[in-house]
């Protein structure tokens, strides 16, 4: 099963744009905080400018937040980045003919549902400047 970094690398981003205001904030640079390449640093920003987020200016290395620290929260970011939007994931392949095999993702469906909407509840409290606070500790 394959893990997607994506909401990681995408508040990185912000946090490194935020703390690092005065520095350079060429894709280079933050790749290398982040341990990718600088496509997939552009390729974040892109979603982060397309969700509002982030502002960036074409031929110039200066990308800023769009809003305050204070009002992009996690979910805001998990909600702007390219990627399937489920926290968990369910086997479509299970035997229909058994009965675990029949029934468990019907089951499984109603329970994520809800541990999901607590988690989106949950993220929508904290916010980048929590992030950010918690990095210069």
């Amino acid at each position: 099963m394959r893990v997607s970094y994506k909401l990681s690398d995408a508040i990185h981003i912000l946090a490194y744009i935020e703390i690092f205001k005065q520095h350079d904030l060429s894709s280079k640079a933050i790749a290398a905080s982040i341990g990718s390449n600088a496509s997939v640093v552009r390729n974040l920003m892109l979603d982060l400018r397309a969700a509002n987020l982030l502002t960036t200016h074409q031929g110039i290395a200066a990308p800023e937040l769009a809003k305050s620290p204070n009002d992009i929260s996690i979910y805001a970011v998990y909600c702007a980045i390219n990627m399937t939007h489920k926290l968990l994931h369910i086997d479509p392949k299970t035997n229909p003919n058994c009965l675990v095999g029949g029934h468990i993702q019907d089951t499984l469906n109603q329970f994520y549902d809800g541990i999901e909407t607590a988690a989106y509840d949950h993220m929508k409290t904290i916010s980048l400047a929590h992030v950010i606070q918690d990095i210069l500790k």
